[in-house]
């Protein structure tokens, strides 16, 4: 996976079927606590409406551990999870959806429920504004005191994060690279330093 989709900001979505009203909020949330985090302020925002169904994928797509939904009174099985198969088979990750009902009097039924819920995932998914996320892993450098000044140069020009910087005998400095562009970044990094660096890797650790 070269890279994701995910919110750029908050956005809300308006749909209404049979009089019911149906209202999404998608946000950016990296990890499960942000992810509840943003379902409680909306539950907080509507404490009056009849439901407020979620899902989320929190983190890379690919990552089921950071996956879930809530029917959240609804009959089970009739919002969260077609919520959250919607969600999965999207480019989206680091992402969290409420879908906010208000009763409009005409029941849907269970096969409705399931489209209704759907129907308003896949409106906002394809409304909302997105940025491509890309995937870094964690690398960790290790150099001497007289490579700082031009390592921090060139890391500033980089897409690389810097996560930490360590003082010691030396300067350990934790990075997060985009997995895709760093085979070339790291031939550069080791050029530059004229391979006076040590490198830990994840699969190296």
């Amino acid at each position: 996976m070269d890279y994701y989709l995910s919110p750029t900001h908050t956005q809300r979505f308006d749909l209404e079927i049979k009089n019911s009203q149906f209202i999404t909020h998608v946000a950016r949330t990296k990890g499960r606590d942000a992810a509840k985090a943003f379902v409680d302020q909306i539950k907080q925002e509507y404490p009056d409406a009849n439901h407020n169904c979620w899902c989320f994928v929190a983190g890379v797509p690919n990552n089921a551990h950071l996956w879930d939904q809530s029917d959240d009174g609804e009959p089970k099985g009739t919002a969260g999870k077609p919520m959250l198969n919607v969600l999965q088979h999207s480019d989206f990750g680091e992402t969290t959806l409420v879908v906010t009902r208000y009763f409009g009097g005409i029941k849907l039924g269970a096969g409705g429920l399931v489209r209704a819920y759907s129907q308003a995932v896949q409106e906002a998914l394809s409304q909302t504004i997105s940025e491509n996320i890309y995937p870094r892993s964690p690398v960790q450098l290790k150099i001497a005191y007289s490579l700082l000044g031009k390592v921090e140069y060139w890391l500033e020009q980089s897409d690389i994060e810097i996560d930490n910087k360590t003082y010691s005998d030396s300067i350990i400095i934790d990075l997060a690279v985009i997995e895709r562009t760093w085979p070339q970044q790291k031939v550069a990094l080791i050029d530059l330093c004229q391979g006076s660096l040590t490198l830990i890797e994840p699969d190296k650790a």
